[in-house]
């Protein structure tokens, strides 16, 4: 067994194609085929189901994929570890985010980790949140910005700040001349919110719960800035993100803070515990903290 043919079965187990599958490793599809069946010879069992039209794993494909995923993970941390144990600062950081928070925050951030470590390369994925633990799991990450709290005994969390929700309504909106609000002015009202699969989404499902308030079955947006768009068109209320409510808002759109204790989210970075970078990302997080505080602070001034 050689780590190219197990290389060769993830992508054909990603890509459910032989054509596919040898184009991802640029290599002809009769080398991917042969490779394969070494590899089933080997193991001394079928890892896929052929069929004219599809690719199968069978069961114990599945598995094999999977430990194939965690020796691949594993090989990666090893030439990571060589890398940054020369330089820590020099190479890739392969770092996600979720995404209602990435394009207000990465902006920012992306710029203060190209001055801080101007030969580290940055590739950034922006994926839901399962898909981003995923990713981190099987070692295509090396590191991801989710919403707390992360339940992964095998992952390292550091804090990075936490970010208020806002009331987003139209202007003229009978809430809109207050300066601030309670949860329980909430109570009875209709807020439109994110599809299935947003964390935010089962954020703000919470707040409605604390509230009273109840969701707007009749709309379900795709992101936060179709949100922002229809309330200012005036077809509801909605939360944002304190650093989403940073971006220019419409004329017609009037962001309340809540008083006291204000419903939030909290933000972090995580990584696998095992990771060669680990002490390199426990200094990337204290960058992308500050950053936060700043942005945070600045928001803060400007809606007071």
């Amino acid at each position: 067994m050689t780590l190219r043919e197990l290389e060769y079965l993830i992508a054909l187990a990603d890509h459910r194609h032989f054509g596919r599958a040898a184009g991802a490793c640029s290599v002809s599809q009769p080398t991917l085929s042969m490779q394969i069946r070494k590899l089933e010879e080997f193991l001394g069992s079928p890892l896929i189901e052929r069929t004219p039209r599809s690719v199968m794993l069978t069961p114990f494909g599945e598995d094999t994929v999977e430990r194939a995923r965690r020796i691949m993970a594993e090989i990666e941390e090893i030439r990571s570890s060589a890398l940054h144990s020369q330089n820590p600062e020099v190479g890739t950081l392969r770092l996600g985010i979720f995404p209602t928070l990435g394009p207000y925050f990465l902006p920012h951030a992306v710029p203060r980790l190209h001055k801080q470590y101007p030969r580290l390369e940055t590739l950034l994925i922006e994926e839901k949140s399962d898909a981003l633990l995923a990713r981190l799991k099987s070692g295509n990450l090396d590191a991801a910005i989710l919403a707390l709290p992360v339940n992964d005994d095998h992952l390292r969390t550091e804090f990075l700040f936490d970010e208020d929700f806002l009331l987003a309504v139209p202007a003229a909106h009978g809430l809109a001349n207050r300066h601030s609000l309670t949860l329980a002015d909430l109570d009875r009202y209709d807020l439109m919110l994110l599809e299935e699969g947003h964390c935010l989404r089962d954020q703000a499902l919470d707040v409605c719960r604390m509230s009273g308030a109840s969701e707007r079955t009749s709309f379900r947006a795709t992101s936060l800035e179709t949100l922002r768009q229809m309330v200012g068109a005036e077809v509801g209320i909605t939360l944002l993100p304190e650093l989403a409510a940073i971006q220019p808002a419409s004329s017609n759109v009037r962001l309340l803070r809540f008083e006291g204790s204000a419903p939030n989210r909290q933000i972090g970075i995580c990584w696998r515990k095992g990771s060669a970078m680990g002490a390199f990302l426990k200094s990337v997080s204290e960058l992308l903290r500050d950053v936060a505080g700043e942005l945070l602070a600045d928001a803060s001034k400007s809606s007071s």
